[in-house]
């Protein structure tokens, strides 16, 4: 069982690395005690251990946890750590923060946060995701590309596998592995004729992603 004392002064260790290992070991501590100790270094200096600490939040939620991200979405000023609190709130799984999400895909400046809001979107499973991540398939950012793929499988939007399809000779194999993980989610016949393409591409992470999403669709 961690010991919750030594951890709280862990936390208030001058060295950043003391903090961090502090950070690492509330792992184990149950959502209620670890907050609190959480809290003490959410403006903590260094950025390092602000990020850990917004992570956890995600991860370890109690009801303060959804509106201190909030606040870190809208209004932090490095964009890490609003990129950071948009990654939080997909783990939370809270359906309150879909319009939050949304307002940060559009109005946020940093491609960095609009691409954790978009993941984050995907976390959720809302239908209602599925226009604003369309758009992102047509952002100059390929790592857009890549989220809005992936989540528009998450959210099982079977309308978006047209446009999803003319991503499928892209050269960049990460979006031929995001689309055939995201076929897998996606049943229709072009889905599953795209996924024999790609399970003979010649990057093995998109073959085996490929391989595994029409095992999962010829079972439903």
């Amino acid at each position: 069982m961690p010991d919750l004392e030594r951890i709280a002064s862990q936390l208030e260790s001058p060295n950043s690395k003391d903090r961090l290992l502090a950070l690492t070991s509330l792992r184990g501590v149950a959502a209620e005690d670890a907050v609190p100790l959480i809290k003490k270094v959410l403006h903590d200096e260094i950025l390092p251990v602000r990020s850990m600490a917004v992570f956890a939040l995600g991860v370890k939620p109690t009801v303060e946890c959804f509106p201190i991200l909030i606040d870190l979405l809208a209004s932090d000023p490095d964009y890490g750590i609003r990129a950071d609190a948009a990654g939080a709130l997909g783990y939370l799984n809270d359906i309150r923060a879909f319009e939050h999400l949304v307002r940060a895909f559009y109005e946020d400046t940093n491609w960095l946060v609009r691409f954790s809001a978009a993941v984050s979107l995907g976390n959720l499973q809302d239908i209602r995701a599925k226009e604003l991540l369309m758009e992102a398939l047509d952002s100059d950012e390929v790592i857009l590309q890549q989220a809005a793929i992936a989540a528009l499988g998450e959210i099982k939007a079977t309308e978006a596998v047209d446009k999803i399809l003319t991503f499928v000779s892209s050269g960049d194999w990460l979006i031929r592995q995001r689309i055939a993980e995201a076929l897998g989610n996606l049943e229709t016949e072009k889905s599953i004729s795209a996924l024999k393409f790609l399970a003979k591409d010649i990057h093995v992470q998109v073959k085996e992603a490929a391989q595994i999403s029409l095992q999962r669709l010829n079972q439903n």
